[in-house]
C-alpha cells in the first residue's frame, strides 16, 4: 500500500470506525456530510484515491461498496432485518439495518439473515426481546420448527404446527394465545429459525 496523506489517513480511520460501529460501510452521501465535503463527487474522488493506493477496494454497483483492505469482504456476514413494512418481503433492501460478521455456515442449514425478536411470546424457547434469530429462507416448515410467518401485513415468530385441518402458530409463553390459520387465509412462511444470537450490552 502506498503511503497516505494525513487527510487520507483521517478519512480511512473514519470509514473504519463507521463500518465497525454500524456493521456496514458508509455511503458517499454520509461521508460528504460527516467529513464536510462539498459534494458526493468529492467523497467519490477521495475514495478513488484511497483505492489507487491500495487502502480500500471499491465494489461496483453498491452504494456501500467500500471494502477495507484489512476488513471482511463487503458481502461477508449476515444482515439484520429491522421492522418490516406492510406487504413487503422480509429481505427488502430498506429493511436491512446492520450487518454482523457472522459466518452463515455457523448454522445448519446455513442462515440467510438475522431477524430482531420483538416481544416475549417465544420466551420459553429461549428467544428474548432484542435477540437476533438466525433464519434460513424456506417457503415450507416441518412440525415443531420455529418459523418466521407473514400473516397479511404482519410478520411473527412462532412454532409451526398442523392441527385439526389448520396451521397453528404456537407461542412459547403461556401469556400468549396461539394463532390459528385456516385454509384460504393469508399465510406465507418466510423462513425457519436455525439459531439465536444474543449481543452483549
Amino acid at each position: 500500500m502506498h503511503s497516505l496523506t494525513d487527510r487520507q489517513r483521517q478519512i480511512l480511520d473514519w470509514i473504519r470506525r463507521e463500518t465497525e460501529a454500524n456493521g456496514r460501510p458508509p455511503t458517499r452521501a454520509e461521508m460528504a456530510t460527516a467529513l464536510g465535503f462539498r459534494s458526493v463527487n468529492a467523497a467519490e474522488d477521495h475514495l478513488r484515491a484511497l483505492a489507487r493506493k491500495g487502502a480500500i477496494r471499491l465494489i461496483p454497483g453498491s452504494a456501500r461498496g467500500i471494502q477495507l483492505k484489512d476488513g471482511p469482504p463487503e458481502d461477508a456476514g449476515l444482515w439484520v432485518v429491522g421492522r418490516v413494512a406492510a406487504g413487503q418481503p422480509v429481505l427488502a433492501r430498506e429493511h436491512l439495518t446492520v450487518r454482523h460478521a457472522i459466518d452463515p455456515r455457523t448454522f445448519r442449514p446455513a442462515a440467510d439473515y438475522l431477524l430482531t425478536v420483538i416481544g416475549e411470546s417465544m420466551r420459553d424457547a429461549g428467544l428474548l426481546d432484542g435477540d437476533l434469530l438466525a433464519v434460513h429462507k424456506s417457503p415450507e416448515a416441518r412440525e415443531g420448527q420455529i418459523v418466521v410467518a407473514r400473516l397479511g401485513e404482519e410478520v411473527t415468530v412462532k412454532r409451526f404446527s398442523r392441527r385439526q385441518g389448520a396451521i397453528w402458530l404456537l407461542p412459547e409463553n403461556p401469556a400468549y394465545q396461539p394463532i390459528i390459520v385456516r385454509p384460504g387465509e393469508d399465510l406465507v412462511i418466510e423462513g425457519v429459525g436455525v439459531g439465536v444470537v444474543r449481543l452483549e450490552v
